[in-house]
């Protein structure tokens, strides 16, 4: 397996470490290059006001609910919540969360105190939600959009995307994947699709100020949230960190995320755009890049990284040609029998295998290959056993 099959992906993912200084100047760095969603004047919305049951209106360029939502299939409004709180709901419940629980976020088979997609997804809302609530956003639509960002990852982390790519014309994106595919049966709003799909910073901006509140929460929380479990497994001590951004954000996770949230906050609130002071945005970018050079791009990183894409690649392979292993969920109005036979290697097939391959946990993608291929246990990526 060439390791380098992910340098593409990373050089665009690495192109993105210091943010973007917008043309309409100033101090303010933003997520994405093109970003355009504005906020009017901000009030700041304390916790005073809400101890106290004070109504809070929204800021002006907030974005507003609207009856049973923007949907592809109209619906209904609900009585008691808006759209976008039937929006979290529906992806709380749904199947691809669940999974989450058992995919890579740094470490293939997470360890008990070790951060997973889901919980990755769960710090990237409770972010979400304090820069949305005292920036009068819509709380609700900031929260779905975080619970849902990462919905689209395949097993073994970003490797997934370079496993699965070649069988996507365009190549294989979590976050478009996420919103077009896998959530696309929850018949979401388009506000909350356009941000799952456009929350990575290589994307274009999202429409919404909601929207690009998550693009800066999901990097607050992974920057910090990574660096703290690489402490914990002993591949970085906490005293390696830049003195530059030890000086800026301090050692510790609650010091890190106060600095970063308070960042986007208050250069928020005296710009009307979403973004960041350059001061704080650049400490943020060089706590990534610590993060990127001694925690993704290590040398066992990469060696799970190659041991992930063949494994995929083989699954998605496999299922292509023997479309009887596939579950009849995953072939859909395809069928069973001789028919289902005839589609071998067809672009249908093709596409059902990566939407069955790209939902799997990492223990069962692991289990497939040991069932179905044939592999032993030395040739997975390493981690718990599989027991």
């Amino acid at each position: 397996m060439n390791n380098q099959a992910g340098t593409e992906r990373a050089r665009i993912w690495a192109s993105t470490m210091d943010g973007h200084g917008p043309d309409w100047g100033g101090d303010l760095r933003t997520a994405h290059n093109d970003s355009h969603a504005t906020i009017g004047e901000v009030s700041a919305h304390t916790r005073l006001e809400r101890d106290a049951g004070q109504h809070l209106p929204l800021t002006e360029g907030a974005t507003r609910g609207n009856g049973g939502g923007d949907r592809v299939i109209e619906e209904a409004p609900d009585q008691f919540r808006t759209c976008f709180e039937r929006d979290r709901d529906r992806i709380l419940h749904s199947t691809a969360f669940r999974r989450l629980a058992g995919k890579t976020q740094v470490f293939v088979f997470p360890e008990d105190h070790q951060r997973s997609r889901l919980t990755h997804a769960l710090e990237v809302a409770q972010v979400s939600r304090a820069i949305a609530a005292r920036l009068g956003l819509n709380v609700a639509l900031a929260e779905a959009i975080a619970l849902g960002h990462d919905c689209g990852h395949g097993p073994g982390g970003h490797a997934s995307e370079d496993a699965l790519s070649p069988y996507v014309d365009g190549g294989y994106d979590h976050a478009q994947w996420g919103a077009d595919v896998t959530l696309a049966p929850l018949n979401l709003c388009a506000e909350t699709l356009d941000g799952i799909r456009n929350h990575s910073w290589s994307r274009p901006a999202p429409d919404t100020p909601e929207g690009e509140v998550v693009s800066w929460a999901d990097r607050i929380a992974y920057v910090c949230h990574d660096f703290e479990d690489a402490v914990h497994t002993g591949i970085v001590t906490a005293d390696e960190l830049p003195a530059g951004v030890v000086q800026r954000c301090g050692t510790t996770r609650r010091e890190q995320l106060a600095t970063f949230i308070d960042g986007v906050v208050s250069a928020s609130t005296a710009s009307g755009h979403i973004g960041m002071n350059s001061d704080t945005a650049e400490a943020l970018a060089g706590f990534r890049s610590f993060d990127y050079e001694r925690i993704y791009l290590r040398p066992e990183s990469l060696k799970q990284a190659g041991r992930v894409i063949d494994l995929l690649r083989a699954l998605v392979d496999h299922f292509v040609a023997n479309p009887g292993d596939l579950p009849h969920s995953a072939i859909g109005g395809i069928g069973d029998g001789p028919k289902r036979d005839d589609m071998a290697g067809s672009p249908i097939m093709t596409h059902a295998a990566v939407c069955y391959v790209g939902g799997m946990t990492d223990r069962f993608a692991c289990r497939s290959a040991l069932n179905l291929l044939g592999w032993a246990p030395k040739e997975l990526p390493d981690g718990l056993g599989l027991d």
